[in-house]
């Protein structure tokens, strides 16, 4: 406990003095997204408990409990009525008998077929459509992460080593590096989990590539021509706790909350703070055992808690609600959530951001739980 209280207050301090420098509120959103149809269905509450190879998102020191020699995830789900894609290959394997981990995730979060209209108008100003182009602007990201069991009963740690790499069309394209770490632990029922995600503090460094044409364009619209830049991504300190509840051997029950430590400034979240704010989701899982390798779950989740105010100007709290379900049948776990980037206000106001999550998992020489 001493060393988990230890290495939160050094995230602190350091991401303190990094919000010094130079830093971007947001900075690779994309990976702030959530992976996996059980943990979105469950509001991204998963630091505690989650125990596949999902885990390489949300906390790597659960890849420590895959019961496989070989584990691998696919997830594709679609935000703003299909406009931005989101998809997630990952895979995992025990190695050295099982007490420790190694493993893989790809990323990637884009709209493609974006309309480039710079040349749209001639210089005599007449309209030729065939100078109209498209392009795409996509996050990608490369994690390997490892994961191993600690001399401590129930104790494990997992790290993930990520490149970053991002693209808009032929205009910019950013790298970038960080480093994220996570501790779990089991006691009897209960579980308890710390995410550092951006540990190290994530470099993104933009190459603005504009061809002469093209700036003058941009200049003579009156758009201000972007500059190579660096952009930072400070650490999010996340805090979970969890309880598996067994009820007539048939069912499980799992409450899970989770505590995020955001560290870019102040943010509309649950306790808003300046460097630090505080923001909370939760989630719950019902799991049925059917039969042996055969288990049918049904799950739901808040999350993006915020202050509000209403068109009368009243103060109000809202939240993004998640619904989801899944059903794992021997090496195959097929889960389903719908979720929502937006609160419950915006979608009184005509958003409409739900996006439908599907993922698979396939547990390949599945092997039971000792």
């Amino acid at each position: 406990m001493k060393k988990a209280i230890g290495l939160i207050s050094l995230l602190l301090l350091t991401a303190t003095v990094v919000n010094a420098q130079a830093v971007r509120k947001y900075s690779n959103e994309f990976l702030n997204i959530g992976v996996g149809a059980r943990g979105l269905g469950m509001g991204n509450s998963q630091v505690a408990t989650v125990e596949d190879v999902y885990a390489n998102y949300y906390n790597p020191a659960g890849l420590v409990h895959i019961p496989n020699t070989f584990q691998a995830g696919i997830m594709h789900s679609e935000y703003f009525a299909g406009i931005a894609k989101y998809d997630y290959v990952s895979f995992a394997v025990p190695i050295q008998q099982k007490k420790r981990v190694l493993g893989f995730a790809f990323y990637r979060f884009g709209i493609d077929d974006i309309p480039n209209t710079l040349f749209l108008v001639q210089p005599d100003g007449s309209v030729d459509y065939t100078k109209i182009t498209s392009f795409s602007a996509a996050d990608y990201a490369f994690v390997l992460n490892y994961a191993q069991a600690l001399p401590v009963k129930g104790l494990s740690v997992g790290v993930n080593a990520k490149i970053i790499y991002r693209q808009i069309g032929k205009f910019a394209k950013a790298f970038g590096f960080g480093l994220d770490a996570g501790l779990q632990y089991r006691y009897k029922q209960w579980r308890f989990g710390l995410m550092a995600r951006d540990i190290s503090g994530t470099f993104n460094g933009w190459n603005i590539n504009f061809s002469e044409e093209e700036k003058q364009v941009l200049t003579a619209t009156g758009n201000d021509l972007p500059k190579n830049s660096l952009e930072i991504t400070t650490p999010i300190i996340t805090l979970g706790a969890a309880y598996e509840g067994v009820i007539k051997k048939k069912f499980v029950i799992t409450p899970e909350v989770n505590f995020a430590l955001t560290t870019d400034g102040k943010r509309n979240v649950l306790i808003p703070g300046k460097p630090i704010s505080m923001d909370m989701n939760a989630g719950l899982e019902l799991k049925y055992l059917a039969a042996k390798d055969i288990d049918v779950a049904i799950r739901a989740g808040v999350s993006n808690l915020q202050r509000s105010m209403d068109e009368l100007g009243k103060k109000r709290f809202t939240v993004a609600p998640s619904i989801g379900a899944g059903i794992h049948i021997k090496i195959v776990a097929i889960d389903y959530a719908l979720t929502n980037l937006t609160t419950i206000k915006d979608q009184e106001g005509g958003a409409g951001l739900y996006s439908h999550v599907i993922s698979l998992r396939l547990d390949i020489n599945k092997k039971q739980k000792e």
